[in-house]
Parts: C-alpha cells; sequence; structure tokens
C-alpha cells in the first residue's frame, strides 16, 4: 500500500522489459490517457479504498491469453493481452472477438513476497464477465458467474511453499446470446447497444492476511444523534473475540491510504458497534466530509487484525415536502437531484476507463457543469469510482445491468428496432432466448406493461449477482437509490425484485422500474421520454421523476466513432454546441416549471458520446465539451435551487 518491496521493484523491471512488444490496437479514436497506460502495470492504484491492507500485489499486466472452444480442457498461449482490459478492446492489444462458442484463457506467473509467509493469500478479481473459472499451479480452485461484482478465492491450499507459482483462468461470455446480465453489450452493436466486453476488466490483485481476517464491514449512521453503527464480517474468529472500530477526524478528500492519527470517538465489542461522533460533520454535495475509519479484531487485548476505511454521516429518505408532494430529501432536506446517464464507456478500453485520472476526469466534469447526481446506467464501476464520488461529493444513483433488451423482442422486432438495423441484430438469438426475452412495453401508463416470462435459472442468477452488486456498493455514501429494471428489458417479478433490493439495504430509496412498466412498488415512479422532459404518469405517493430525457445529438468531426451517417441523437441532430445548448435551456426551463408539479428529480442523457451514439456532452474520446462549461453550469445549478 505505502511501499514498494524489492522483490515487486525486481518484478516490475521484468515486466518493463515484457511491456515493450505491447502496443494499443486498431485505428479508431482514443483518449489522451491511452498513452499514460503503463503495460508494466497498467491501474496501479490501489483497488479497494475502503477495505486497505499493506500487504498486496498488483496482478495487472500482460498475461498469456488463448481463444479455444468453450468445451476446451486446456490452452496454448497465442499472444499477450493486457489485463484489466477486456479482450475486445484497443487498450488490450488483442481487439478480438470471442463469442458464446469459444473461451477465452488467460496465463501467468508470480511469486509472493517473503514476509507473507505463514499468512493466508486472498486472490481478488474486480470484475470479469462473465463466468470465471481459477486453476492456481494446476489445482482447480472455483468459479464465479457474474460480471460486475468483485470476488475473491483463498488460494492457500494451492500454493507452493516457495519459487514460481502459476495461474490459469477459464472465461467464458455469451453477451446476448444468453441470459446473464450484460448491460449494454451486444454481439452486433449499433443504436444505443455496443460491442461487447469478455473477461477482465478490472483489477486482479493479491493480499495476504491472518487466518483471522476482517472480510467486510458495513456503516448506518443516525444524523439525529451523530452515531454510525458498524457491522463487521469475519472468518476464523475466536470465541472470546471483540472488534474496535475508531472514527478518525478526516475531512474533505480525505485518503483511506493515508490516514489520519487522530481518532475522534472509538467502541468495541462484539455483534454490531455503535460509535457516537461528537459535533458530527454531515457529508453532502457542497460539503462532502469523509471520516477515517480504523476496524479491527482484538484478542486477549491484543490486535490480529486490522483495515483502514472511511465513512460519511448522511441521511437519503423519500418524504412529503411543503408542497405536499413526495421529494427525496438528503439530510432531512429535500433536494432536487439533477444529473447526467453516465454510461461509464472508454473507446479505448470499453468498460474499463484507461487510468484512474481518467475516470475521475469524468466524475469531476460533472461536478464542474453542476449536476449534483450520475445515474450510473446498467453497469457498475470499480470501487475507486465510487471513492471519488463519495470524495467528490456526487450523488450515484446505481442500476443493476439488465439480462435482456427490447431488439431480441419479437414485438419490436418489425417495428422500433427495425428502423435503425437489420436482421443481424438479432439473429444470434434462438427463438427460445427470443421468446423468453419478449414482454409488452408500457412506457407512458400505469396499464399494458407485462413482465418477461424468464426461466428459474435466469431469475436465481438475476438474483444473485443483484445481491453481490449491492452487498459490494453499499458501504459507499455517494449511492442514493437503487434502480433494479430499466425500460422493461428481461423485467420480471418486479414486486420480488424490489423486495430483495429493501432486505438488503433498507436505508435508500428503490426505483424498481425505471422507464416504464410500473408496478407500482418501491419509492420512485420513473418517466423517461425524448427529447424534451415530460411527466406523463404520475403517481401521488411516490417520488416522481424523470429517469431520462435530452439526447441532443452532435457529432464533432474528427472525434468519431464511426465516420458516417449512423451516427445519431435523439431527435434532430445539432450543427454546434450553442445549438445543443440553446436547446438544452429550453428543457431546463421545462424542467424548472415541472418541479412546481412534483416532479422531484430528473436525468439528463448523457454525460459523453458512445460509439454511434453523438448525445453526449463530451466527444466519446473526452476531447472536446461540447457546450460552454460556465453557461452549463449556471444553467444546471439554476434547475437545482429554483
Amino acid at each position: 500500500m505505502r511501499r514498494i518491496s524489492l522483490f515487486m521493484a525486481a518484478f516490475m523491471a521484468i515486466a518493463v522489459a515484457s511491456a515493450q512488444e505491447w502496443a494499443p490496437v486498431g485505428d479508431n479514436i482514443k483518449t489522451r490517457w491511452a498513452a499514460d497506460v503503463d503495460p508494466s502495470c497498467p491501474r496501479p492504484e490501489y483497488p479497494r479504498p475502503q477495505m486497505v491492507r499493506g500487504d498486496w500485489m498488483n496482478l495487472n499486466g500482460l498475461w498469456d491469453y488463448g481463444i479455444t472452444a468453450a468445451s476446451a480442457d486446456g490452452f496454448v498461449p497465442e499472444g499477450q493481452i493486457l489485463v484489466p482490459f477486456a479482450v475486445e478492446s484497443s487498450l488490450s492489444g488483442v481487439g478480438r472477438t470471442v463469442g458464446k462458442d469459444n473461451a477465452l484463457w488467460y496465463e501467468r506467473n508470480f511469486t509472493l513476497p517473503k514476509d507473507w509467509k505463514g499468512k493466508n493469500v486472498l486472490l481478488h478479481f474486480g470484475a470479469v464477465d462473465w463466468q470465471t473459472e481459477v486453476w492456481v499451479n494446476g489445482f482447480y480452485v472455483g468459479e464465479h458467474r457474474g460480471g460486475f461484482d468483485p470476488f475473491h478465492f483463498d488460494v492457500t491450499p494451492y500454493l507452493k511453499k516457495s519459487g514460481l507459482q502459476s495461474m490459469t483462468v477459464k472465461v467464458w461470455d455469451g453477451t446476448d446470446s444468453s441470459w446473464q446480465p450484460r448491460g449494454k453489450q451486444v454481439e452486433h452493436p449499433a443504436y444505443i447497444w455496443y460491442t461487447s466486453v469478455t473477461g477482465i476488466w478490472q483489477t486482479v490483485w493479491l493480499e495476504a492476511v491472518p487466518q483471522t481476517h476482517i472480510e467486510s464491514y458495513y456503516t448506518v449512521s443516525d444524523i439525529s444523534s451523530g452515531e454510525i453503527s458498524v457491522e463487521v464480517e469475519a472468518s476464523a474468529l475466536k470465541m472470546d473475540d471483540e472488534f474496535r472500530v475508531e472514527v478518525l477526524d478526516g475531512g474533505i478528500g480525505y485518503d483511506p491510504l493515508e490516514p489520519s492519527s487522530s481518532v475522534v470517538a472509538s467502541a468495541q465489542g462484539s455483534g454490531r458497534i455503535n460509535v457516537k461522533i461528537p459535533e458530527a460533520h454531515l457529508w453532502s454535495p457542497e460539503n462532502p466530509y469523509l471520516y477515517g475509519l480504523k476496524i479491527s479484531v482484538v484478542r486477549d487485548g491484543r490486535i490480529v487484525d486490522s483495515v483502514d476505511g472511511y465513512t460519511a454521516l448522511r441521511s437519503i429518505a423519500k418524504v412529503t415536502a411543503d408542497d405536499g408532494y413526495q421529494r427525496l430529501a438528503l439530510n432531512c432536506e429535500p433536494l432536487f437531484q439533477f444529473g447526467p446517464l453516465d454510461q461509464g464507456w472508454w473507446p479505448d478500453g470499453l468498460y474499463t476507463a484507461p487510468t484512474q485520472e481518467a475516470m475521475v476526469w469524468d466524475i469531476e466534469k460533472t461536478k464542474e457543469f453542476g449536476y449534483n447526481m450520475i445515474r450510473k446506467h446498467i453497469k457498475t464501476e470499480p470501487a475507486s469510482w465510487y471513492y471519488w464520488c463519495d470524495v467528490l461529493g456526487m450523488l450515484v444513483w446505481q442500476d443493476m445491468p439488465n439480462i435482456a433488451d427490447h431488439h431480441g423482442n419479437r414485438s419490436y422486432r418489425g417495428s422500433l428496432f427495425k428502423s435503425f438495423g437489420d436482421e443481424r441484430w438479432f439473429s444470434n438469438r434462438s427463438d427460445d432466448l427470443a421468446e423468453a426475452q419478449t414482454n409488452s412495453w408500457s412506457r407512458d401508463s400505469f396499464v399494458g406493461g407485462t413482465d418477461c416470462d424468464v426461466p428459474q435459472e435466469w431469475k436465481e442468477n438475476y438474483y444473485r449477482e443483484w445481491t453481490n452488486i449491492i452487498n459490494a456498493l453499499k458501504g459507499f455514501q455517494c449511492i442514493v437509490v437503487w434502480v433494479p429494471f430499466n425500460e422493461a428489458w428481461g423485467q420480471f417479478d418486479t414486486e420480488a425484485a424490489v423486495e430483495l433490493t429493501r432486505r438488503l439495504d433498507p436505508t435508500r430509496p428503490v426505483n424498481g422500474a425505471s422507464g416504464g412498466n410500473y408496478a407500482l412498488c418501491g419509492d420512485i415512479q420513473d418517466v423517461h421520454c425524448y427529447p424534451g422532459p415530460r411527466m406523463n404518469a404520475f403517481e401521488k405517493t411516490m417520488v416522481n421523476v424523470i429517469g431520462e430525457y435530452g439526447g441532443i445529438g452532435y457529432p464533432v468531426d474528427g472525434h468519431l466513432w464511426v465516420i458516417s451517417e449512423t451516427n445519431w441523437g435523439y431527435g434532430d441532430v445539432m450543427s454546434s454546441g450553442d445549438q445543443v445548448l440553446e436547446l438544452y435551456e429550453v428543457f431546463a426551463d421545462h424542467l424548472r416549471m415541472l418541479k412546481t408539479t412534483g416532479v422531484a428529480a430528473a436525468v439528463y442523457t448523457q454525460t459523453t458520446d458512445v460509439e454511434v451514439e453523438v448525445n453526449g456532452l463530451i466527444t466519446y474520446d473526452r476531447e472536446v465539451v461540447k457546450v460552454d462549461e460556465g453557461r452549463i453550469a449556471e444553467i444546471n445549478k439554476r434547475v437545482i435551487n429554483n
């Protein structure tokens, strides 16, 4: 964490020599940060800011790879791939599509530091899309299904006592030919659907821990009393072990990698630990105050394990405001939440930002535009993304990645999507898959929408992955809304999905069905309308929001994914940034009026262009901000505050 061992220095020297052979592939646009990618150790930052330990090793870098038939039980390396970039991406150095009939294999060697002797070694994967099998030194370690949630294995039993260790990873991903959550990935990208992402796309790392070690913690704050409640999960506890929670003074911009030494409050015990913080500061977009945490396992007065982290005090709730409408209240005060739809895609890294600096730039620019919220659209991000939202004071609505879409839906093949593409869009969908994904989407009323009749296996997998996502992310205080379904894409058993979300996290509002098929459960009624904002459905007991609108298109020459007529936006495509901003301001004035009739939040489409979508306020390569930044910030702040 705060030091680099001699072993790591030697390892990096070897990696540098090997990395000289790596280069991005393809001739498509890239971001300026692509030139900063260090192939000896890309994305080198600590991957889990909420739970920091000193003994860790980043395994990002060049791995051997191969693509085989899905049924193969081994592979012969074909070349090298740069982890953690998906095989289809430019920055992987490969740029190949895998497909449902094939499997992607990875292999690399590593050596453990000598001072890890006697400790348990955990192998962490930030995210791998989708089905992952792992071997260490030829021994099968285990399997994970899920493309958007972190997971780990205790590989201690499979390690040699010393010397070179080997690791092999096999990944299968059916993308839209299958039924797993996959967001906007499709085999044949076009319109609002993007390039497939297969394999490792977040950091892979090792961590040395004692046999008794903290696995996770979760904090809930009570702002009325200035108290935080901490639940800790740990392995191999003994009967009289206790947890000690120390709250550090923190502040704005707190860095858990360099924790403060000033303890402002502490408590010790078993089970749930409650800590009263004197003169507690609250977190908000205007004042994103964070408190440091040190959590320890104490045995007979001795610390056997500890982690550094952080938290914040804030509340989020549905309330009846003075105007009689349901609103979202942050820290007991109604706040109009306004921000962009953020797809989280990159022209060079696809799901993975080329560097942490690039990733943070998007959040900072959103803040500079005057927004106070981001809707993270049917994708998750690395833990460090949410940390930076905590640091910078950005509210987040977190979507669950969808298991289906309408362009494979039989009822839409001859109408909506046929107008944007051709039969190849859904030629990879089996009849059974298309049938299970078929439902009716009712966007503008409370009647007419139907759930998909999906098999039980699909449901169980969705629930497992959504559970893992919520459990992994609910400690980040920036997240203020959970969104299980979007626009009826693969929507099923809505009431049950909302109830599961509530059980997993009763502290946040749930937006059960963003953009239609309203089941009148959860807390939020969410209408999508393009291009201008409208509230076509309203329910007085719900928080009524416009979950998507806008999409003003403007293709900027020299910064396009595809240079052709396929570039598009919702409605008429503009020819200048001034035109974009003029229409944007008209829409903003409509929003201000809609606030007086009960609209409590709005999401503008979108932060950046993505592939052939030119709806972004910024070009896909992040080189051109299309609108005047000062003017849009003024407009947005007027929407939020007036």
